[in-house]
């Protein structure tokens, strides 16, 4: 029974957001709805339209018999800088600061609307780039990974601080925290990473690099190859920072009894 073409924009629009970076083929729109492949095409183009419009993303199409199309979340600067702008404004409060000069952000870490946006940001920078999957630290950077994860349509992994039984035979690390200066030591299963993986590592907060270091050298153990590191906000640090070329989406300055946050890098290294 074909389908209305209001119906079908609906569902199809709804599809594309719930499979991201995924091709999806003329073929299986024309069966899904008993519709002429012209028909889907034409509908194809007014989504494309709108998302481009409304700075949902980019709606790719590849032409041909095997052609179709997918969908390449992206976001607009005015969007991205009014998304960090409220995120500094629910930050900036005296309540937040935490000893050694951290700030305490979990409730808003827990918070699927602001997870979305988050992710919606980090994986806009990577929107045009191969990534295969995502990496975090078992803190309060898994949220945030998954959510980017969503986005570029790719799996996550955690690497942790002492491995489980579940895990099976690990590749372990050891690097030295940035902040505190102490050793210590991260793993990751075997058959997390395969070779030739190119991963995007993702975390909640950095200040002297040092976990995000330990990762990199994870993943060279691995053969697998880093495209870049992002942080959810990018903490006041006295020294030399252990990593480079960092992305932020916030900088904080909680050394003192007041807070001072900033926006980060990322619409620098974006839009610019």
């Amino acid at each position: 029974m074909s389908v209305r073409r209001s119906d079908r924009l609906i569902d199809m629009t709804r599809y594309f957001l719930e499979r991201p970076h995924t091709l999806v083929t003329l073929s299986f729109f024309a069966e899904r709805y008993d519709s002429a492949k012209s028909s889907i095409s034409e509908d194809m183009a007014i989504i494309k339209r709108t998302f481009s419009n409304r700075g949902t993303g980019i709606l790719e199409t590849i032409p041909g018999a095997a052609g179709g199309a997918l969908f390449i979340p992206t976001i607009q600067k005015n969007e991205a800088k009014t998304i960090i702008d409220d995120l500094i404004e629910q930050l900036s409060t005296a309540d937040r600061i935490l000893p050694g000069g951290y700030l305490y952000m979990s409730d808003l870490l827990s918070n699927p609307v602001v997870l979305k946006k988050v992710g919606r940001l980090i994986a806009s920078e990577y929107a045009q780039q191969k990534v295969d999957a995502i990496m975090t630290v078992e803190t309060k950077g898994i949220p945030i990974a998954q959510s980017v994860a969503d986005y570029l349509g790719v799996p996550f992994i955690i690497v942790r601080h002492d491995s489980k039984i579940t895990e099976g035979s690990t590749i372990s690390v050891n690097y030295v925290s940035g902040s505190s200066a102490q050793i210590k030591k991260m793993e990751l299963s075997k058959r997390s990473l395969q070779a030739g993986t190119r991963v995007l590592v993702v975390d909640d907060y950095m200040k002297g690099g040092g976990t995000l270091k330990g990762m990199q050298a994870l993943i060279n153990e691995f053969d697998a190859e880093l495209i870049g590191t992002t942080v959810f906000a990018q903490g006041n640090f006295n020294g030399q920072r252990m990593i480079d070329n960092v992305t932020s989406l916030l900088n904080v300055d909680a050394s003192r009894d007041e807070i001072q946050i900033q926006p980060g890098n990322y619409l620098t290294k974006v839009f610019d």
